[in-house]
Formats: C-alpha cells, sequence, structure tokens
C-alpha cells in the first residue's frame, strides 16, 4: 500500500462517503474567511460527525464539552438557553437518557429574518434531513430514546448526535449526560447511579474533555456531585467549568456571589451563574428569548451580583465556553493530528494483512504460490540469521540450533567420565575373563576393545536426542513464518503444517540412521594406531608411576593379645593340616577346615584315642562313623592300620559357588593392570568423543535442516498446488471477512478526518504558541477565577482570590 492509498489522496477501493472531500476552492475561501480560532469547532465537528461512523469503536478522542450534574440541576434549561430555542424533553423526572452530542453552528442570517434561519439535523436520519420545528426535535430526540432505552426511565449509552445551525448560537459542541440518580425509578436497574456515573466518567476521564459542571445554587457546592466526580478526572480544576443555575430560588438574605468568585471551591476556570426557566414559565409557554430577558433584569435588580456582569447570564456563558472551547481544540490540534495519522497507517497495515478476496483460479493460483514461495523464504532467513523481525531479546532460529550443537551436545559429552561406571573391581575381571585358563604375561587387549566398545555405545542416545531436539527446533520456526499473512486461511496453514511435518520426519529418519552408522563404524575398528591414541608402552609407563606413587608403607603394630610365637606356630601347623584333611559328613570340604573347640571338648575319650596314633581327629558329625578303642583292640594291628589308610585317602573339595568374583585384595601387578586399562580406555574415548562431536551436527545438518531448505519449496508445490485443492485452501473463516470490513471502514474514515484536518491554516507559530500556553497551564500551581468587573464597562478590579484571565492558558 503506498503513501497515497494510506492518507487517501488517491480514491481507495472504498464506499464514497456521505461527506465528500472539500475542493481546494472551498477550502482556500474558508481559509480566507475565517481566522483560525472561528474555524477549528467547525472542523472539529466535522471530524465528531466522521467519527460517529465508527460508534463505540473509535480510540480518538476528540475536544469537547461534557455536560455534568446530578437530575434536576438545570443541565437541559442551560443548553435551551444556549441554543434559544425548547428542543429538549423535560419533566420532574429523568429527561436526559442518552447522551446527546450538541453542536451548535453560528450560520449567517437570511434578510427575511424567518423561521427557517433555524434548523436541526440528526445523523441517524437521511443526510440532509433538516427539521425545522423545533417541536419535532423533542419528539425525535424522544422516540430515539425510546427506541433503545425503552419508555420506562431505561438508560442506554449510545449517543444521540444532533446538529442546530442557527445565526443566534456560537460554535460550541457539548454533550449532554444523563443526570446522576440516587434511587433507581420504573425500568431503572438497581445499580442506576453506578451505571450513570461510569458512563460520565467514560466522556470525561480524556483529557481532551473540558467539564461543564452544573450545580442548583440552593444546594451545597461542597456537597455538588457534579464538582465531586469532576474532581475525579480533574483533581486540580484546570478543564472545569462551573455553572451555578436556578440563583432566583435561593433563600431571601442570600446570595451567590463567594460562589461564583471562586471562594468556596475554586476552579481555574471560574464560574457562571444563570437563571432557569421554571415550570410555570414552560407551562405558560413562555421563550427562552423572554427569560433572557428576565434573566438579565433579575442580576440588574440584585447588588450582590454588581460587578460580575462577566460571570452572569447565558450569553456571558455561551461566550465563555465558545472562547475556552476554541483555545483547547487549538492547544490539542497537534497532537490531534499526530493521532489521526498514527493511527491511519497502523489501520492500513491491519487492513493490508487481510488481503484482498480473489475468486478467480488464475487468481487463487497465483496467491498460494505467493504464499508458499514467500513461506519458504522466511523459513531460510530464520535458520540463516537474515530475518527482519530479528528478535534482541533471546535466541530464535538457526542461533538455537547452533546453542544446542555446541552448549548442550558438546558439552554434556565432554562432561563424561569414560570410567565413570566401571569399578576397579570391574576391569579386573573383565582381564583375568580375558586370560582363559592361563595366566597372562602381559595386559590382554581383548578387555580394552570389550570396555571401549561398551563406552562407545553410550554416545548413541546423546546422539538421537541431539538430532530430535534440532527437529524441534525446526517445528518451532516453521510455526513462526508468516503467521499473520496465514491467519485468514487456516486450512491452508493447517495443510502446510502437516506438510513441513512429514517432510521434516522424513529427513530425521535418515539423519538418526546415519548417526547409528557413525556410532557402529567407532565400534567396528578399534584405531590404535590413531596419532592421538597414548599407546600401550606410554600407558604401561604412566601406570607404573601412578601405582608408584600411591603406594603408602603401613607400620605394622602388634595387637595386645597376640599369641607366644611357638605356640602360633604350632597353631598355624595344625590348622594348616585339618585345613588340608577336613571334610564335613556330606563330603564338601569346609571354608576354614578346622574342627571347633567345643566339638573337642564335647567327646574327650576320641580325642584321647586319636592321639595315640598322632594324627589329630577329624572325624565328626551325625552320619560320620568314628573308629572307636575297642573296633581298633578288637583287630590285629596289620588290619588297623589298613582300614584307617582307606580312610585317609579320601579327600573331598569344596563346591564352587553359582557365581564367581576375584578376591578383595590385588597385588601390585593387578593394580598395574588396571590402571594400563583406565588409561588406554580414556584416552581412545576422547578420540572417539572427538569425532562423535564433529560428525554428528554434520550429519544432522545435511539430512535434516539444509535438506528441508533446499527441498522446501519444491515439496509444497508437489503436495499443495492442486487447482482442486486451491477453493478449500483459500478459504476465509467469517470472522477475517468481518475484520476485513471493519478496518477497511475505519481506514476511510481515518482517510476523511486526515483530509478534514489538511482544511485548517494551522501555522507553525501558532502551534508553538498552543503548546507553550498548554505547558503553561499544566504546570501553574495557582487557582484562578475570571476576573470581576464593575456594571460600568470602563471601571475594572480584580478579586483577591482571582487572577488575571490572561493567566489561565485560554487567552481572555
Amino acid at each position: 500500500m503506498t503513501i497515497e492509498e494510506v492518507y487517501g489522496e488517491t480514491p481507495p477501493s472504498t464506499p464514497p462517503s456521505s461527506t465528500p472531500p472539500p475542493t481546494s476552492s472551498s477550502t482556500a475561501a474558508t481559509t480566507n474567511a475565517a481566522p483560525l480560532g472561528s474555524s477549528v469547532i467547525p472542523i472539529v465537528n466535522k471530524l465528531q460527525d466522521i467519527f460517529a461512523q465508527l460508534g463505540s469503536q473509535s480510540s480518538i478522542a476528540l475536544p469537547q464539552v461534557a455536560v455534568v450534574g446530578s437530575q434536576s440541576s438545570g443541565k437541559s434549561s442551560v443548553l435551551e438557553a444556549l441554543v434559544g430555542r425548547d428542543f429538549l424533553p423535560r419533566g420532574n423526572d429523568i429527561c436526559t437518557r442518552r447522551p446527546l452530542v450538541l453542536q451548535l453552528v453560528q450560520t449567517k442570517s437570511r434578510s427575511n429574518g424567518g423561521s427557517d434561519d433555524e434548523w436541526g439535523e440528526f445523523l441517524h436520519l437521511p443526510p440532509d434531513t433538516r427539521i425545522y420545528d423545533f417541536s419535532e426535535i423533542r419528539r425525535e430526540i424522544e422516540a430515539e430514546t425510546n427506541r433503545l432505552a425503552g419508555e420506562n426511565k431505561g438508560v442506554a449509552d449510545k449517543q444521540i448526535r444532533l446538529k442546530i445551525s442557527s445565526p443566534n448560537v456560537l460554535d460550541i459542541t457539548l454533550v449532554d449526560l444523563p443526570g446522576i440518580t440516587k434511587v433507581p425509578v420504573g425500568d431503572q436497574p438497581t445499580d442506576i447511579e453506578a451505571r450513570i456515573r461510569t458512563m460520565i466518567l467514560s466522556y470525561i476521564k480524556s483529557a481532551t474533555c473540558l467539564i461543564l459542571a452544573v450545580t442548583p445554587a440552593n444546594t451545597d457546592l461542597a456537597n455538588s456531585d457534579a464538582l465531586q466526580i469532576a474532581s475525579i478526572v480533574d483533581p486540580d480544576g484546570h478543564r472545569t467549568i462551573g455553572v451555578i443555575t436556578k440563583l432566583d430560588i435561593m433563600d431571601r438574605g442570600t446570595d451567590a456571589r463567594k460562589l461564583l468568585l471562586g471562594n468556596v471551591v475554586p476552579l481555574r476556570l471560574g464560574y457562571v451563574g444563570v437563571v432557569n426557566r421554571c415550570q410555570e414559565d414552560i407551562l405558560l409557554n413562555r421563550t427562552v428569548k423572554e427569560a433572557l430577558v428576565a434573566e438579565e433584569k433579575f442580576f440588574r435588580s440584585r447588588p450582590a451580583y454588581h460587578g460580575l456582569t462577566d460571570r452572569l447570564g447565558i450569553p456571558q456563558l455561551a461566550k465563555k465556553l465558545n472562547q475556552i472551547l476554541v483555545q483547547h481544540i487549538k492547544v490539542l490540534l497537534p497532537d490531534l493530528k499526530s493521532r489521526i495519522s498514527n493511527a491511519l497507517v497502523a489501520t492500513a497495515k491491519e487492513h493490508q494483512s487481510y488481503g484482498e478476496i480473489t475468486e478467480s483460479r488464475a487468481g487463487q493460483g497465483a496467491l498460494l504460490l505467493n504464499f508458499l514461495s514467500k513461506y519458504c523464504e522466511a523459513y531460510s532467513s530464520l535458520l540463516d540469521g537474515k530475518s527482519e523481525e530479528m528478535s534482541t531479546s533471546e535466541l530464535s532460529g538457526g542461533a538455537r540450533i547452533h546453542y544446542i550443537f555446541q552448549s548442550i551436545f558438546v558439552k554434556s559429552l565432554e562432561e563424561v567420565d569414560p570410567c565413570e561406571d566401571l569399578t576397579d573391581d570391574d576391569i579386573r575381571t573383565a582381564i583375568q575373563n580375558a586370560t582363559g585358563p592361563r595366566s597372562a604375561l602381559f595386559v590382554p587387549d581383548v578387555p580394552f576393545e570389550v570396555l571401549v566398545r561398551r563406552q562407545i555405545s553410550r554416545l548413541l542416545d546423546p546422539s538421537l536426542q541431539c538430532a530430535r531436539f534440532i527437529f524441534d527446533e525446526l517445528i518451532k520456526i516453521s510455526h513462526r513464518c508468516m503467521m499473520n499473512e496465514l491467519q485468514r486461511f487456516p486450512v491452508l496453514r493447517k495443510r502446510m503444517d502437516e506438510v513441513i511435518g512429514d517432510f521434516l520426519r522424513e529427513g530425521l529418519e535418515p539423519s538418526e540412521a546415519m548417526i547409528g552408522d557413525i556410532i557402529d563404524m567407532e565400534m567396528d575398528y578399534i584405531n590404535t594406531s590413531h596419532p592421538n591414541f597414548i599407546g600401550g608402552t606410554k600407558a604401561v609407563e604412566v601406570a607404573m608411576q601412578q601405582v608408584k606413587s600411591s603406594r603408602i608403607p603401613h607400620p605394622v603394630a602388634r595387637p595386645k593379645d597376640t599369641v607366644e610365637p611357638d605356640r602360633t606356630s604350632s597353631s598355624a601347623s595344625q590348622v594348616k593340616s585339618r585345613s588340608f584333611l577336613g571334610r564335613q559328613a556330606n563330603g564338601i570340604v569346609t571354608d576354614q577346615g578346622v574342627v571347633s573347640a567345643d566339638a573337642e571338648k564335647a567327646a574327650p575319650a576320641a580325642n584321647a584315642s586319636d592321639t595315640r596314633w598322632g594324627i589329630p581327629s577329624i572325624f565328626r558329625g551325625g552320619d560320620t562313623r568314628a573308629v572307636t578303642k575297642d573296633s581298633l583292640l578288637n583287630k590285629p594291628f596289620s588290619e588297623a592300620v589298613e582300614d584307617m589308610s582307606h580312610n585317609l585317602s579320601m579327600i573331598y573339595l569344596k563346591e564352587p559357588p553359582a557365581v564367581l568374583r576375584p578376591s578383595e585384595t590385588h597385588s601390585e601387578q593387578e593394580a598395574v593392570e588396571i590402571q594400563i586399562t583406565k588409561l588406554l580406555l580414556k584416552s581412545y574415548y576422547d578420540i572417539v568423543r572427538k569425532n562423535i562431536e564433529d560428525s554428528v551436527p554434520k550429519a544432522i545438518m545435511h539430512f535434516l535442516v539444509n535438506h528441508t531448505k533446499r527441498e522446501l519449496h519444491n515439496v509444497f508445490i508437489k503436495k499443495l498446488y492442486r487447482e482442486n485443492l486451491f477453493e478449500e485452501m483459500l478459504q476465509e473463516p467469517d470472522e477475517i471477512a468481518v475484520k476485513r470490513k471493519r478496518t477497511q471502514e475505519t481506514l476511510h474514515v481515518l482517510q476523511q478526518a486526515y483530509r478534514t484536518l489538511d482544511e485548517l491554516p494551522l501555522e507553525a507559530d501558532a502551534v508553538s504558541a498552543g503548546m507553550s500556553k498548554h505547558q503553561e497551564l499544566l504546570t501553574s500551581s495557582k487557582y484562578s477565577t475570571s476576573s470581576s468587573y464593575s456594571a460600568s464597562p470602563s471601571t475594572t478590579r480584580r478579586s483577591r482570590r482571582g487572577g488575571d484571565q490572561h493567566q489561565n492558558g485560554y487567552g481572555f
């Protein structure tokens, strides 16, 4: 979308507006005919009409005056007095039940001065529908109010927009809001007060809104509902104008002079006192003009109000409102134009994201091909780090892939100790198993190869996990591509996700297969000739030094309860003899082969006879029959010796256990062999680890990452670019069509508003002056009120609490 299309300098493809843009001649005429001060209010009125097309969707706050007050405070009477005609619903109960935006436009009086000089126009009626009968205007307001709010005192927040053109008014724009009420009546909800307050705050909270706070004079100003709610959003009173109504019904002997001078509740913009028409005047059909005459007569007849003529009466209120609103608009115009321009650009961008509707097959094919090509470009850009939407807060795209390779995969492998799950007993067992039935003269190669293959196989799982991590990252990258453009086509987005998901899974399979082959290759050939391998000779030398340095001599301490040496040697020989000869009754040699002392004590007779032969007794148990003295004495000496020799020749061995393990202690030679094996394992594992750290990322990049970059576009064309699928994939949901229509209308309104602001001759010095006054208004901490004048225009004096009118930032 070009700049001309955004700002509407070329006709956009939108329906024609009911308010055509002004021609250059009319703009020049307006510029030459009216100065800046008298032209800003009509410009803002036109902007309000333009933005009214958006309703509550408009985010641009325009300068306006909101009329706030409690129910029956006299708000409607003030508005009718400003217009000079009866046109608002009246009554004892709540009358204003919907916000009424009232635009007063001053026109030139015709020569005949007839009733056709004044008319009203409602925005909800067809254009150029003028109503000259103000009673008809009242009935239209009542009918439009009842249409949304019902006929039984209900309240609604949708605006009624009324423009009144008359030579008897000044250019002012006001918003008449429902009066603050306490007790619900009719169809009003129980929380009517809270709802009305929320509605009022939604208008006056904006800094662009001036507040006209209406308070009846017969109530305490300190308890004014209007001033209270105004103080919530304007605590310093910078943009609040006070209006005190019904001055004629105050108690006798009292007046409102202190109130008007701001001595009770100070306001920067001061107060204006007015006299309303009473209900009797309305019943007697007394006109507003007659009421204005009566009001002037009332103030002239009250000495307490002498010298306050600039703060009294409807004419002064109209003049004050006009001057304040003009200056307020001038201050806000630069920022207003900037906000409209920014909103215009943002809306144009949003509207462009929704695209245009294409119904022809050729157009649909071109649109689909464009989407697929842009998607592939965005995918490659994210991987290569060339994306225009590069994040500055976190790693994304290809940078995350690099992080997985170097900071997760490589770092995790480097932290692994190849011997962390191998104990010395495991290594010694492997070495003994490799020697077979004989003792080895040197450290065998087989245990080293078996153990190193076991450690290499551990590298398979983290390598496959790394490939899975990269696959997940590629899926995330695919989801980030062209999210805004594809939101309008959810079916196409879903099909593209399915295609790229299947394609990435197809690339993951050869990557995992290649990783498995790399691990198998490392396991199938243990290259002990690698230049970085430590080798056997170097390993033996280092192992010998380590074992030698770890050997620490321990002094032998004699225990306190040691046996004498002779007795010890005698006992040892007996244990050795018994160990060799002893066996249990079932023929299994015992672990110690020593008969316990208790057993010897239990058979003293047997021991005595046995020692007669010089051989210790080794026979015991329930099933073993000992050679008794009687049996030996009953036989000849030769037979007895023969029987004893037969019994001594039966030697029984201990059965080997089901699981054999090496002894807990090992020799110095075994310690050297264990240390040599560890050195060889660590050296070769480091070689393989470096190979894996280099080969696995290469395999993943080749088979998965770069393969998808090269072939993704071709896969999309093959799977999705089919004419019979165009209509299905390019089908929009209803909400997208609604959003496109809404943004198109908003764009058209903003273009109208921008062209309308171009009608205003906004000079640089005027803008800077307005901004300086606005800054002065915000930074000043003094309360200033209107100057008070005497009845004679030539005599002026200033109130002690008041300030110069030209110091309040509005220049009057």
